[in-house]
């Protein structure tokens, strides 16, 4: 093996070694019970009590995952003082309300909330703020940081092997489950999809300076929303440049015509350049991501490969860092304090699209 491959290590995360603690679930929809208790179990990893807004629907995913206690209601889960970390995995809307009522308990230590971290950045700032108060540790799940190519590529990037980054692009072709809690709010694609692309792209290169957004509607979406099909420029200070393109209807493919589904990115760097896929959109098939790279200091392609996937393998990530990070008195990458940072651009977008102008990040993060 060259100096220049990539291993395990750079794609997985870490399992904890403390696997003691007593996690408390609220939310017991997809999410939770196809992806989080999945991946979890997997590592070893088991909750100790869930709680849904339907009780019978917590007791269904209890059953399905041997968690021991179901509560009629979340609040009964937080007086529980044997639980010290919630998985939390509600719509937007809901989150601010259940985050108070977990900062008012006393023995919790730790909180993965599910993304978007509230409706907005102000709602965000508020519960970074209530966690940061109450002395627990808050982490977000901004769960494709852990899909095992943008894992990989990061490694890519913190070892300065592409060099200066140049330009990235990610064009996603693809057809989301929306769900129902979304037609209250108004908005489809950029609070939901792509403030994963727009996190990696953080994950990857730091926040941008600015941010240009520009949105269509859906034609395949009923209800009323602001944004459907989403493209997004990313402006950084040192030249480089970002383009997401999130296409969410893909072409008539549900109404007759063939799919071509996919999402693909592009890393260019002045020593080297990396292309990769995403396999999220085969799901429930498990496609594993891929990634490909060529340095200048190697002339070639390398081509590492993996069995593992980001629907459910990676969101076993958020909470093993955020366990880790609990265990060793630490913050995880993906804290609350640097979310903001990622709501901060998500609001610039929508703030873009309806001013038609470029918009500063720094503007809306402290407005």
């Amino acid at each position: 093996m060259s100096d220049y491959e990539i291993t395990p290590a750079d794609y997985l995360p870490p399992v904890p070694e403390v696997t003691d603690f007593r996690i408390g679930c609220i939310g017991a929809g997809f999410i939770m019970a196809d992806c989080h208790l999945v991946a979890y179990a997997a590592a070893g990893i088991h909750a100790t009590g869930i709680a849904s807004r339907t009780h019978h629907t917590a007791q269904q995913v209890a059953a399905r995952h041997d968690i021991p206690s179901v509560y009629a209601d979340y609040h009964q889960l937080l007086d529980n003082q044997d639980i010290n970390v919630l998985d939390i995995a509600v719509p937007p809307d809901c989150l601010l309300e259940v985050i108070q009522a977990a900062c008012q308990r006393d023995h919790l230590r730790g909180i993965l909330a599910q993304k978007p971290l509230g409706v907005n950045l102000s709602e965000a700032k508020q519960i970074v703020a209530l966690c940061q108060q109450a002395g627990i540790t808050l982490s977000v799940n901004q769960n494709m940081r852990y899909d095992q190519s943008v894992r990989a590529a990061t490694s890519l990037l913190r070892r300065d092997w592409l060099g200066d980054p140049v330009l990235a692009t990610l064009d996603m072709r693809a057809i989301p489950h929306w769900m129902p809690w979304q037609q209250r709010q108004g908005w489809v694609t950029c609070r939901i999809m792509s403030i994963h692309h727009l996190d990696t792209m953080r994950c990857w290169f730091g926040t941008p300076q600015r941010v240009f957004a520009s949105f269509r509607t859906d034609p395949r979406t009923q209800f009323a929303h602001q944004d459907g099909i989403g493209l997004y420029i990313l402006e950084y200070d040192s030249g480089l440049r970002c383009q997401i393109c999130d296409d969410v209807w893909a072409g008539p493919a549900r109404e007759g015509a063939q799919a071509d589904l996919g999402i693909h990115y592009r890393l260019e760097g002045t020593e080297g350049m990396a292309k990769g896929t995403i396999g999220w959109p085969k799901y429930p098939e498990r496609e594993p991501s891929t990634l490909e790279y060529t340095l200048t200091k190697t002339g070639r392609w390398h081509q590492p490969r993996w069995n593992h996937v980001w629907f459910p393998d990676a969101f076993l990530g958020p909470m093993a860092e955020l366990l880790t990070a609990l265990a060793n008195d630490q913050q995880t990458e993906t804290s609350g304090q640097d979310n903001l940072q990622t709501m901060a651009l998500v609001d610039a977008c929508y703030l873009s699209a309806k001013q038609q102008q470029a918009i500063s990040i720094d503007s809306v993060l402290n407005a």
